[in-house]
């Protein structure tokens, strides 16, 4: 398989410029990183070891105390030069006609998996720096395979790098490995996953409101790296003179915008539940906290006159990208300070809470008032920063698609924009009302939330239509238009893994499998405490819903046609496999996550085995509402189905005069006369 080939905007740089230019961004790449791990160090150096030494942890030597932060900072900004590059081969930079990477989406892929093997690098050097942090010994005494391996297993973040190794390597071989644009989604998304682990330790991780902070670091990174690594991506092309420039610019700039407003709302959230307003200027977690607030309103700034200056004149003449490249150079430096801030931040303990949390509020972040009742169900909210804020997008987003098919003349049913918003709700109350609060708590609130999530979301969420929506709302790009959000949504809706997971045996596997995997397999048993597996398990609910709706009642368009008498089939015949599931957990003598449970110390919920059985009872007779909902859906489909026919015949007959009708009767007569003759 050949290379893809320059675009024409292309050739108008010569090889020499280009190796030219490569070596220009090679140079700002360098230095962003020994400016991001020099201010880590010295950050740690002036202000994080002296806290620590505070706190009576031991010093493990100057290898580790300023070598830890500079790894950390390299790690860290070569984990967003691979989201970045990514983010742009799959969507900032058009593909060929073909489906083939074009010239510039080829070399952000190759960049990627060089940015993502020196992330692997300096994730696997961080591994024993941990375990020397953490022990306090010095680093040339943890190097011995056999005692770094058992202090791996026993420390979390040292645990964390080793998995970011594993999955850094292999986003690193699929980026060698891809030519065709259709996979460079995946890869992005890997990129993304690649980042969880450590979202998901450390001090946000741990102690009160530790849910909140959790989640708000999640979006607080993911955000970061699409900002900081996009725009590394768009200098790296402009260098070299790529062709769409100006559209990748445009495009990371409504990115950008969006990045900033979650960065700033996460990183006060974060801020907010870790250090208290009157110790912002007193404490020196506090001032690190101001002084990376100060350097993301420097990088707004910034940005806001890249934007004015640099985005006029690339539609005036798309090779004019001295403002893009001015501007860009001198936010890339900035962003590399920033981020070796941050690790200083990360590196710094908050200042310690001003009372003794209970044992809930160590284990959920926070406290509940008493047993579950209707009234703290409903109205005992906790906002889910993932999950509600999700809910809330989707239902704003939705609507201003309905707003824009309405703006220019066109309809859209009432009922979908109903079912859809419904679905919302359903989202943000079983996640962020009482029912998220008390779910990770008590077992039978888990398994409503769970039905609700698996079972009535998605039901809802299918009716509504928002591939449809988003296909008749979204403008098209037109023959030799560059790709955008419409055509990747077709593509993402007719390639061959979607059309793999919409087999009816497939998607009827998944939705009923996860079941018993999860709590039969004894998953939620030994992660009940883990607040990564309760959003992990929340997701699995979501997707595997709406994967099997979505081929039984969705009206959106699908990879694979599915006859009615198949979708009832399935239907019908994942109804025992429900109901047998909910049988098991009322039939059930041990308790699942009874050790989690205990530890919560909660005097109301000492009857566990009952409190499992009643979750049993809901997921038994969860399955008799999907039920109705389902049935009614598939007859008004159907009944639709056979009007829409008899219209088309109708109209067809309009136009012929009845010829095609009169020749289907005049066939039928001839067959009964050939019937009677030979009778005879």
């Amino acid at each position: 398989m050949s290379l893809p080939q320059d675009q024409p905007a292309e050739t108008d740089v010569s090889d020499v410029g280009r190796s030219g230019a490569a070596g220009n961004f090679g140079v700002l790449a360098v230095i962003a990183g020994a400016v991001a791990a020099v201010v880590a160090a010295v950050v740690v150096g002036l202000s994080a070891a002296h806290a620590l030494s505070l706190l009576g942890i031991p010093d493990p030597g100057p290898v580790t105390t300023y070598g830890l932060p500079a790894i950390r900072a390299l790690a860290d900004l070569s984990a967003a030069l691979t989201v970045g590059s990514l983010l742009f081969a799959a969507f900032l930079t058009p593909p060929q006609a073909d489906g083939l990477l074009d010239a510039g989406g080829y070399r952000a892929v190759r960049r990627a998996s060089w940015f993502a093997l020196a992330w692997a690098s300096c994730a696997a050097l961080l591994v024993p720096l941990t375990v020397s942090d953490t022990t306090g010994q010095p680093v040339g005494q943890v190097w011995r395979p056999e005692q770094l391996w058992r202090a791996i297993d026993q420390i979390a973040l040292a645990e964390a790098w080793r998995t970011t190794v594993v999955f850094a390597v292999i986003v690193a071989v699929g980026c060698k490995l891809v030519l065709r644009w259709g996979w460079t989604p995946l890869l992005f998304g890997g990129a993304i996953v690649t980042m969880m682990p450590l979202a998901l330790t450390g001090h946000s991780s741990s102690g009160g409101a530790h849910d909140l902070a959790t989640n708000s670091l999640i979006l607080h990174l993911i955000s970061a790296a699409v900002w900081v690594g996009g725009l590394f991506a768009v200098l790296a092309h402009a260098m070299r003179g790529g062709a769409h420039t100006d559209i990748a610019a445009r495009r990371f700039s409504l990115t950008a915008t969006v990045a900033f407003v979650v960065i700033g709302v996460s990183g006060v959230i974060n801020s907010w539940v870790r250090v208290p307003l009157d110790e912002l200027f007193t404490t020196t977690y506090g001032r690190l906290v101001l002084a990376k607030a100060a350097a993301l309103i420097v990088l707004g700034i910034l940005g806001y006159f890249q934007r004015r200056a640099s985005l006029p004149a690339l539609a005036a003449d798309p090779r004019d990208r001295a403002a893009l490249i001015r501007f860009g150079g001198v936010e890339a430096v900035i962003f590399a300070a920033t981020m070796g801030l941050a690790v200083g931040l990360g590196r710094t303990p908050p200042p310690p809470p001003t009372s003794v949390p209970t044992p809930a509020e160590v284990e959920l972040g926070y406290d509940l008032a008493g047993p579950p009742s209707a009234s703290r169900l409903l109205f005992d909210w906790r906002f889910d920063l993932i999950f509600g804020t999700l809910a809330i997008v989707l239902a704003v987003v939705y609507l201003l698609g309905v707003w824009l098919l309405r703006s220019r003349g066109d309809a859209w049913p009432a009922g979908r924009t109903i079912a859809w918003l419904s679905a919302c709700a359903v989202l943000l109350l079983a996640t962020s009302s009482g029912v998220g609060r008390y779910a990770p708590a008590v077992f039978s609130v888990h398994m409503g939330q769970h039905m609700a999530l698996s079972m009535l979301a998605p039901i809802l969420f299918a009716l509504g239509g928002a591939v449809t929506l988003a296909l008749r709302a979204l403008p098209p790009a037109g023959r030799g238009g560059v790709p955008g959000p419409r055509e990747w949504i077709l593509a993402a809706v007719h390639n061959p893994v979607s059309r793999f997971l919409t087999h009816p045996i497939v998607a009827s596997v998944i939705f009923v499998g996860g079941f018993y995997a999860l709590y039969m397999g004894g998953i939620y048993d030994s992660f009940a405490d883990s607040h990564a597996a309760h959003l992990l398990m929340n997701i699995h609910f979501l997707l595997t819903g709406y994967l099997f709706y979505w081929v039984v009642i969705g009206i959106d368009p699908k990879p694979r046609q599915v006859e009615p008498l198949t979708k009832l089939g399935m239907v019908f015949g994942s109804l025992p496999f429900h109901a047998f599931f909910g049988i098991a957990l009322m039939s059930m003598t041990t308790v699942m996550g009874g050790w989690f449970f205990r530890s919560l110390g909660l005097d109301w919920n000492s009857d566990l085995l009952g409190d499992q059985r009643t979750g049993g009872s809901f997921a038994w007779a969860s399955g008799e509402v999907p039920l109705v909902v389902v049935m009614l859906a598939l007859l008004i489909q159907w009944s639709r189905g056979d009007a829409k026919l008899a219209k088309r015949i109708d109209r067809a007959a309009e136009r012929d005069h009845g010829a095609e009708l009169a020749a289907h009767n005049a066939m039928y007569a001839e067959l009964a006369k050939r019937d009677r003759e030979v009778r005879k």
